[in-house]
């Protein structure tokens, strides 16, 4: 069952998406795991791992599961969510 999302998560979605630069790759993968587990749709337990040659899906789902191994909860990954655009807002300028 998806998780409720807050106002704020919300809100940093859609900031995340006006960044005047690209993110790095591991802040992207970060963000991606914050997401993922912050919506918990679909939950990580009814997803599918993805191929051997698919690298790109690989360290995807590894950011997101290196969240539930650590079991963060959904609530507290959109805590981090929002924290984390607001950094990537400073660091690499936002388009309002």
């Amino acid at each position: 069952m998806p998780a409720t999302q807050t106002a704020g998560f919300k809100k940093a979605v859609e900031d995340s998406r006006k960044l005047k630069a690209k993110p790095t790759d591991n802040e992207l993968l970060e963000l991606y795991g914050l997401f993922k587990q912050g919506t918990q749709d679909p939950p990580f337990e009814d997803t599918k791992a993805p191929g051997m040659f698919e690298l790109k899906e690989k360290a995807k789902r590894g950011a997101w599961e290196k969240l539930v191994n650590e079991k963060v909860a959904p609530t507290d990954a959109q805590k981090r969510y929002v924290k984390l655009v607001e950094e990537l807002k400073t660091k690499h300028g936002y388009s309002a």
